[in-house]
């Protein structure tokens, strides 16, 4: 039996130093080639069949599992941008050099960048986890303010404000500043924290 330096889980490729570097690689140049066989028969299709062939091959494959790019280095997160940007362009019809791309993106495609994808998914899923909606090996690795006994004296302290999400159970006084995946991808609680509060008002999350 030989070493693999790299394995799928999940149509999720890590390489051996758990780097995301090739399944971002993969991700893009598949994407990329859906995008260049649509540009082919854009003139065929009206804006809607566009939009809507470009959410089945582009922009699906780069929220696939994109929780797992939360903390991922901005040269990981900017590979696939590029991808949505070319996917803009393919829906709005415009081409890589014409103006106003932030515009398009953000205004009339109502589009989010790829951090804020990641962000929102983020906080999609602990609002699940807080909520019930979540499958019980996520739930039970929530762990909010109102459970930690040191912080219960404390009055901006409520049952859906997260300290951290626990991997195991021997994490130190340190570790409440920051919560972790096993992966060592690390997302400030301040920033799910902030999601939640968006959604505080809502009842239910479509699944």
């Amino acid at each position: 039996m030989t070493a693999s330096d790299h394995v799928r889980v999940f149509g999720v490729t890590f390489s051996s130093d758990l780097s995301l570097e090739k399944h971002v690689s993969k991700t893009c140049a598949v994407s990329f080639h859906w995008l260049r066989q649509l540009r082919r028969i854009q003139k065929s299709l009206d804006d809607r069949s566009a939009a809507t062939l470009v959410h089945a091959f582009v922009t699906s494959r780069v929220d696939y599992c994109n929780a797992v790019y939360a903390g991922a280095p901005k040269t990981i997160t900017d590979k696939l941008q590029r991808v949505l940007n070319a996917a803009a362009r393919v829906v709005s019809d415009t081409r890589k050099f014409d103006r106003g791309l932030t515009s398009l993106l953000h205004d009339e495609l109502h589009w989010l960048d790829v951090p804020e994808r990641v962000s929102y998914k983020m906080g999609v899923m602990v609002y699940r986890c807080l909520h019930g909606q979540a499958p019980r090996y996520l739930a039970d690795h929530l762990i909010t303010d109102s459970d930690v006994a040191s912080r219960l004296r404390v009055r901006s302290t409520n049952d859906t404000s997260l300290s951290y999400l626990a991997v195991d159970s021997t994490h130190s006084a340190a570790d409440l500043g920051k919560f972790r995946f096993s992966c060592e991808l690390k997302v400030s609680p301040s920033q799910v924290n902030s999601r939640n509060d968006t959604l505080h008002y809502t009842r239910n999350l479509s699944k």
